[in-house]
């Protein structure tokens, strides 16, 4: 879906359309969980900090998020969906991968399919979607971002090398700053530099996410689309190109990642009892220290409050950190989650 969030705002309140909206906390310590397109003109995103968006964009009207109605919003879509292949791979509430290999309406040509339900899920609930189409699920997912907003592309067998040979290493789905950083200081800038070397080389320079970076870089991506994926954690984690050495910093910098798992919760119907903080310090050190609660953790908040404790913890002799990470997991649907009681804290 295009700027999800903040497209559904606009849709519910006409005063908001044609302005920068940004679905978030405006206080100093928010973030940006979506970003309206006239909003993404002035380089605000998702997961900036609401301090920020507001700097780059002073005219930026920030909207409370309303999960319950985004949540109704995706399960039309999923409906949607579901007319035409029962093979859906959730990844958040606008986002999902489609097996339609065969189709339930019998349309044969899968772009044909992509346009359908486009047309319907404006029709159903007024906004615009992209789509992209190819025959793995990494290029699927690089050409949904080629005609955004509201379009579709398709990248054929023919094409895939010579699209993934031009690509710069920042484009690819699942390489951060701080990787493509590495991979330029070591030659690499694009997919025919990264496809030049030895599997051998991206292991040692990258671990196990190497074998993925060359993968890929040869257009290669076996994963199947899994109507079944079960998840056991949700996580999400960042490496800074500069060390972070106060506790504040670091306060800031998880605050979107915090905001990223939470998103990935309210998408899966998830929720979770086992929160775990990791860090990568300086000298290449790494941690993880973890808190279980009696009962899910049932909001954002809690969620934080529950991370930075964790952090204040390792405070105490304070070391300069390189990478933070959050995830949550012992994970049940919402649907058999107990009632949320006070956490202790």
């Amino acid at each position: 879906m295009d700027a999800f969030y903040a497209s559904v705002e606009q849709r519910d309140n006409p005063d908001l359309r044609g302005k920068p909206v940004a679905v978030g906390g405006s206080r100093e310590r928010g973030v940006v969980a979506a970003a309206s397109y006239e909003a993404r003109k002035f380089g605000v995103r998702s997961a900036m900090p609401s301090v920020t968006a507001k700097r780059q964009c002073p005219d930026l009207i920030f909207v409370k998020p309303r999960f319950e109605v985004y949540k109704a919003v995706s399960q039309q879509i999923r409906e949607i969906f579901a007319e035409h292949t029962p093979i859906i791979e959730p990844l958040s509430l606008d986002e999902a991968y489609l097996d339609v290999t065969e189709t339930l309406q019998g349309i044969p040509l899968a772009r044909d399919v992509a346009l359908a339900i486009r047309a319907k899920i404006k029709e159903v609930t007024g906004l615009n979607a992209s789509a992209g189409i190819s025959y793995n699920k990494f290029l699927a997912k690089l050409a949904s971002d080629y005609r955004k907003p509201n379009g579709q592309y398709v990248i054929t067998p023919e094409m895939g090398p010579a699209f993934v040979e031009a690509l710069p290493v920042g484009k690819f789905h699942g390489i951060g700053p701080a990787t493509s950083s590495k991979m330029n200081a070591l030659g690499l800038y694009n997919g025919l530099d990264m496809r030049n070397q030895s599997l051998d080389f991206m292991q040692a320079n990258f671990g196990k996410a190497g074998s993925y970076y060359y993968w890929i870089s040869t257009g290669v991506d076996n994963r199947d689309v899994r109507a079944d994926r079960i998840r056991k954690s949700i996580g999400a984690e960042n490496t800074f190109s500069t060390d972070l050495a106060s506790f504040d910093a670091m306060v800031v910098e998880l605050a979107p990642l915090i905001d990223k798992v939470w998103r990935y919760c309210e998408g899966a119907g998830d929720r979770g009892r086992t929160v775990t903080l990791k860090m990568k310090f300086n000298d290449l050190e790494i941690i993880t220290r973890s808190r279980s609660a009696p009962v899910a953790v049932s909001s954002r908040s809690d969620l934080e409050r529950l991370t930075v404790a964790l952090l204040r913890n390792e405070m105490l002799v304070p070391k300069p950190v390189r990478l933070l990470g959050v995830s949550l997991s012992a994970l049940q649907h919402v649907d058999d989650a107990e009632p949320q009681l006070a956490l202790p804290m």
